[in-house]
């Protein structure tokens, strides 16, 4: 049961969509932060209208998506390449909001039986072009059959998923025996978190929920009966995040100073192994 602190941690605005202002509070349950107020379930989709928006779009028409797009084909076989060292046989894999489907796609080319679910209309259509409709709405979460799959991934999706708890449970149930819980989220400890401080773009009120630790994703995971069996860096996301965090602190793109407080993050990850971003492996 979430149990919400009343002391504010920090106050963020909304740099990408509506400007409006956010608190996030600790949450005494669990550790981790959470947005307040959250939009409702109805209101939630309209911060979502952005063109900045990369996740639910393959367009590569600034520098921005350009560098993402590169980053990714490269994190993608990275991505491959954790979860074939979990699971060798019977390869059955759950994206959970798998945006375009490239994911899903480098898995498909390596053997992998694939689903995907993604909320994002435009999205999905993308990504069942390249999965052979491989990819539902949300709601098919809930349709299907238990012990299912060997492999659930969210890729910088958990913090976007309201009723933490229940979709913790769902996942525990859809994996078969031994199956793998793979979750990469921001890092609000790494040294860019830090430093930009309400600034920092991977806090993205209010589509981000919740505000990850170390810590707190233990506490989460081991409540629900999974055992967090690895965790790993992401070093390209510090330098992203700091480009869009400086451009959100000075009203302008400055990739030299964005790019050496990226620098600087990673360097200081390699002694407290505190990365803007990280992967965590959690075995049911």
């Amino acid at each position: 049961m979430l149990k919400q602190s009343k002391n504010i941690i920090l106050k963020v605005k909304d740099y990408s969509v509506s400007g409006e202002d956010f608190t996030l509070l600790q949450n005494e349950t669990y550790g981790f932060l959470e947005t307040h107020p959250q939009p409702s379930k109805e209101k939630l989709p309209e911060y979502y209208k952005s063109e900045d928006y990369i996740s639910h779009t393959d367009a590569k028409r600034n520098f921005f998506e350009k560098v993402y797009h590169l980053v990714r084909v490269y994190a993608l076989n990275k991505k491959l390449s954790l979860i074939n060292n979990y699971v060798s046989t019977d390869k059955n894999l759950l994206d959970v909001g798998c945006g375009t489907g490239d994911f899903l796609s480098v898995a498909i080319k390596n053997g992998w039986q694939v689903s995907g679910v993604e909320p994002n209309q435009q999205a999905r259509d993308i990504a069942n072009k390249k999965t052979n409709n491989a990819v539902f709405n949300v709601e098919k979460l809930k349709e299907f059959q238990e012990a299912s799959f060997n492999v659930i991934t969210l890729w910088h999706v958990l913090e976007h998923l309201p009723n933490i708890e229940e979709h913790i449970e769902l996942f525990k149930k859809l994996l078969k025996p031994n199956g793998v819980l793979i979750i990469a989220v921001p890092n609000y400890k790494s040294y860019d978190a830090k430093h930009y401080k309400s600034f920092w773009a991977a806090y993205d009120v209010p589509r981000h929920l919740w505000h990850f630790n170390k810590s707190s994703i233990k506490n989460l995971m081991e409540s629900y009966g999974f055992n967090l069996n690895q965790i790993k860096p992401m070093w390209f996301d510090a330098f992203y995040v700091s480009l869009l965090s400086e451009k959100y602190k000075t009203g302008k793109i400055n990739f030299i100073k964005g790019f050496f407080i990226g620098l600087v993050s990673n360097v200081k990850a390699l002694a407290s192994k505190e990365t803007s971003s990280l992967i965590y492996v959690v075995k049911k």
